[in-house]
């Protein structure tokens, strides 16, 4: 079991996603982030559920780990999950109640991205999971969106926020929209799927002095 007993233990959250290696995986952890997800999805960082299961092994104890689909049915996600240990779920699709039950019955925390420029940002419920993932209209592009919208939108649960985050503009991010999380893929790669150790350190040290400024009473 995790060292993390509660994913919402933590005060913020930093996750890496598009994890495709295990040698990534331990450079993400060294880093100090909290998560990292693993892509089930169409995707140039796809990860096959064996190379996941090694990935999990290898970080069970220093980190969360994030199955991330979309395009898949819910027998199909069941699936997976049958055979990659995650401790929480990221829903890029409708989440329909069937599945909603049973990923409770697991026992998993559910994550579900909205896209901001949709119509499902302004009518999901979101007391029906744990935490929101905000991205952009493309996700995993890499591209920034505006978040003007959060303006209008009050949550319920904490959020993540993702889109074209790197070391340079995440702390600008947290400072102006104090989002619980950030997210990022391509914006710690020097190639898709492929993890830059630096960048990764660069990018986890920004976010996480930027959530340490950000909780110090004024």
């Amino acid at each position: 079991m995790s060292v993390v007993t509660n994913l919402l233990a933590h005060s913020s959250l930093i996750k890496i996603c598009g994890v495709t290696k295990v040698d990534d995986a331990r450079a993400i952890a060294d880093a100090g982030a909290d998560a990292l997800g693993l892509i089930f999805a169409n995707s140039a960082r796809q990860v096959n559920p064996v190379v996941a299961a090694q990935i999990i092994e290898r970080t069970r104890t220093s980190l969360w780990h994030v199955g991330v689909f979309r395009d898949r049915a819910d027998e199909e996600i069941l699936e997976v999950l049958n055979h990659v240990k995650v401790e929480a779920v990221q829903l890029h699709d409708p989440l329909s109640e069937s599945l909603r039950v049973e990923l409770r019955a697991r026992g998993l925390f559910i994550i579900k991205a909205l896209d901001i420029t949709s119509g499902e940002f302004a009518t999901f419920d979101d007391r029906l999971i744990d935490v929101l993932l905000i991205d952009g209209p493309r996700a995993g592009s890499g591209e920034t969106h505006d978040w003007g919208a959060l303006r209008a939108r009050h949550f319920h649960v904490p959020w993540i926020a993702a889109g074209g985050l790197t070391s340079e503009n995440v702390a600008a991010l947290i400072q102006q929209w104090h989002p619980w999380g950030v997210d990022t893929a391509s914006g710690v790669e020097s190639a898709p799927g492929v993890k830059d150790a630096a960048r990764v350190g660069n990018f986890v040290a920004n976010a996480r002095r930027a959530f340490s400024q950000k909780e110090k009473p004024s």
